[in-house]
């Protein structure tokens, strides 16, 4: 510790121990949960129901619940929802602290198999408790292995909403923190016996630096089939994919157009909003969105260009955390107009339903009102002064024509208030497009990619990018497509192309957009490196090695990446038009000491699920209690392990290894779900390379209590004895894990969708 942080920690106010100790809303103790301008702005739109604006305001001061979602695409989703009921929610139940009796979590009754819970407990209350100490430390581990997230409730409707399925092409447009585009990823792998799902996630950011978090949440899902890029949503570009030996444009079956606003839902969590919430033409703004004068437009933009890259027939759920009708239903009603109604996109029918015994509250509005900073009021674009025409926009205010609008079936939005489940506040709609857009009807019918069912478009098709003689926008219009991808002059383009290789636009162009990427160089049949992993670890013959992808052109190759073979054409077919941040999952990493037994390349923890269905060799079948003793142990004797994985580790020369357990259905006291973990076979002893904290997931599957000191020391231990595991030599850790590591001690229970911020690569 510095001499500054000594001399802080020294002269520390009591003020700054009670606020230690304070309930929710700590830090926040100055700011008063009042705003005359919002109560006076919210009562004449008469958004609430009659006689609940006192309940509505009394919500909206209350501490926000927490929320965790476990993770439902791995299969081990099951074991942890059981040892959180087991282990935790009974014996809270019995916690009683000051004399009270603690409220146990309870599920959101919406989300399917019991996947997302809710509780009331504050930190106050989780340090009086030994027991919700373990319990905190238990979500914190479970978060930073990606089993569980921390993400508020209203967030995870728009995923659920959009219908996700296996084969589905997604795109998510405005994607960081990244809690919403887990999801996605979750939905694309619901079945863990398919390594690779046909469909992929695109997910995109405007900020670079957020780009980082983004990584980071997707990550831990350890998926080959997310790409994140950093484009401006307004403009991001119309990508191209190789279909039957044509190139065509990539359309989407899915998007998620959760766009910038005010955030005026979020109070309960974002308390500063209460202070800095105002009014301002084209809505409500506040300190959390940059100056966004225009933000209605913005939004309009975002929703513009979501539709224009929907495959005819696809699925777009366009939110908000806005409770302001300007940003919500006027945009919806804005698009619709834009695109000739019913004719072209359509609300759909059951926007409310959602999956589950009990259903969210469904508030509509179609009669908008404007209320500028100084207090005028206006109920349509004819009122609006000529003088305040450049501010403000005919697209905030609904059709004045009766049947226009009811056409437009509003009335199947869904707002969500605060005082009616206990949630933020937030909104939602699912728009399905029936047609190609207005301004791209001239052209031929759209061919279907029969062979993949995927929303591959020719470049002639109706839904291929606006040609320079298309109809255009007035408002709002989308930019040129020159300008849309990003790319110059031909010639630059055609020379920054290689064999095998996507990789950023030339230097001089990144430095405009943030840290320059390493190129995404894909390997070869014939590399030389598939020659020893090939023999070393019997990779079956549909091994995809086309699939495989390292980070540079010059010298030894350092990790090797697999991305699915849809995330592949992409990469490959846009190398100019797109910067991609990051994608695939590590599943080899080079070990120098490796290369004298056979192979280089080690396997990696993150990949294992994916790159195990090809291993044919290299595997050895543990028993419950050989994980035990590999993950509480350093370096254990080959004698440690039972007799039948002693015999098979016996057969194995040195090197890297898969330490396999597959479940028995007979005894149902054992997990019921597969385990795989990365090992190393030594001269004598063996061991798991496996993080720290997947190793405490690991240990609490097969019921050994884990639990850390506040100093962050780790205790492991069972009913009989107790053993202290080692650190994990020779893994390589994230700088975004890292920095997520070092921040465990202060995580709360407190809502929020970033789990960690990751530093970028410079």
């Amino acid at each position: 510790m510095g001499k500054r942080s000594r001399q802080r920690q020294k002269n520390q106010t009591p003020g700054r121990d009670d606020r230690d100790n304070a309930d929710w809303g700590t830090g926040y103790a100055d700011i008063v949960k009042e705003n005359k301008l919002f109560e006076h702005y919210y009562t004449e739109l008469g958004l609430v129901p009659g006689g609940e604006f006192e309940q509505f305001m009394d919500a909206m001061r209350e501490p926000l619940p927490a929320t965790i979602r476990i993770t439902g695409y791995k299969s081990h989703a099951k074991e942890i929802l059981h040892c959180l009921k087991e282990k935790y929610f009974k014996d809270i139940q019995e916690v009683e602290i000051d004399g009270q009796k603690i409220e146990a979590p309870q599920p959101l009754c919406w989300y399917p198999d019991e996947q997302a819970w809710h509780t009331n407990m504050s930190r106050k209350i989780i340090r009086k408790s030994p027991l919700l100490e373990k319990f905190h430390q238990f979500l914190v581990s479970e978060t930073e292995s990606g089993n569980i997230s921390r993400q508020e409730a209203v967030s995870m409707i728009p995923p659920l909403l959009l219908k996700i399925e296996s084969h589905h092409k997604i795109l998510d447009m405005c994607a960081a923190p990244g809690s919403k585009t887990a999801q996605l990823i979750e939905m694309l792998h619901s079945d863990m016996d398919v390594p690779f799902p046909e469909g992929f996630v695109i997910a995109n950011d405007v900020d670079n630096k957020r780009c980082y978090l983004l990584v980071h949440q997707a990550k831990r899902l350890n998926s080959p089939c997310i790409m994140v890029v950093n484009h401006d949503a307004t403009c991001i570009p119309t990508l191209q994919i190789e279909s039957g030996g044509k190139k065509g444009s990539l359309f989407y079956d899915r998007i998620l157009c959760d766009v910038p606003c005010s955030g005026d839902g979020t109070m309960r969590k974002n308390i500063d909003v209460w202070k800095k919430w105002t009014t301002r033409e084209g809505g409500c703004v506040c300190a959390f969105v940059t100056t966004q004068e225009f933000m209605q437009l913005l939004q309009l933009r975002i929703a513009v260009r979501g539709v224009e890259q929907l495959a005819v027939g696809g699925r777009m759920v366009y939110s908000t955390c806005s409770l302001n009708p300007i940003e919500d239903e006027a945009v919806i009603a804005a698009l619709l107009e834009k695109s000739e109604g019913n004719n072209h996109t359509h609300t759909h029918t059951h926007t409310h339903t959602l999956p589950g015994s009990c259903n969210l509250s469904n508030i509509f509005w179609t009669f908008f009102l404007l209320m500028t900073k100084e207090g005028h009021w206006f109920a349509d674009w004819s009122e609006v002064p000529s003088h305040r025409r450049t501010q403000i926009r005919p697209t905030m205010f609904p059709p004045t024509e009766p049947e226009k609008l009811a056409d437009m079936h509003l009335e199947r939005c869904m707002r969500i208030l605060p005082h009616h489940q206990n949630t933020g506040g937030f909104f939602v709609a699912v728009l399905v497009k029936k047609a190609p857009m207005p301004w791209n009807r001239r052209y031929p019918k759209l061919r279907k990619d029969v062979s993949s069912g995927s929303a591959a478009q020719t470049e002639g098709s109706p839904a291929a990018s606006t040609p320079a003689d298309a109809p255009r926008l007035t408002e709002s219009a989308p930019v040129e497509e020159e300008e849309r991808e990003g790319g110059g002059p031909e010639g630059d383009e055609s020379a920054a192309k290689q064999d095998g290789v996507c990789g950023p636009p030339a230097s001089k162009k990144m430095k405009l957009f943030g840290y320059k990427e390493d190129p995404f160089v894909f390997l070869t049949e014939e590399d030389p490196v598939f020659i020893t992993i090939q023999s070393f670890y019997n990779l079956a013959p549909n091994f995809p090695k086309l699939n495989v992808l390292t980070r540079t052109h010059d010298g030894k190759k350092r990790n090797l990446y697999m991305v699915s073979k849809e995330l592949r054409n992409v990469l490959l077919n846009n190398s100019e038009r797109m910067k991609v941040i990051n994608t695939g999952v590590k599943v080899w990493s080079r070990n120098s000491d490796g290369e004298e037994f056979g192979c280089p390349f080690r396997l990696a923890q993150e990949g294992i699920y994916t790159l195990q269905p090809y291993i044919r060799s290299r595997i050895i079948r543990v028993s419950v209690e050989d994980i035990k003793v590999l993950l509480t142990q350093e370096n254990p004797y080959l004698s440690k392990l039972e007799d039948n994985a002693h015999a098979q580790a016996k057969k194995l020369v040195m090197g890297s290894i898969v330490l396999k357990y597959i479940p028995n259905p007979d005894n149902t006291e054992d997990p019921q779900c597969p385990i795989q973990l990365c090992g190393w076979r030594g001269k004598t002893s063996i061991r798991a390379f496996v993080p720290r904290n997947e190793r405490f997931h690991y240990l609490r599957l097969l019921g050994v209590e884990v639990f850390r000191e506040k100093q962050g020391v780790g205790k492991e231990g069972e009913k009989e004895g107790k053993e202290e595991p080692g650190k994990v030599a020779g893994e390589e850790e994230a700088a975004a894990a890292a920095a997520a590591v070092e921040k465990e001690a202060e995580l709360d229970l407190e809502n929020g969708d970033e789990n960690a911020s990751s530093e970028p690569k410079k």
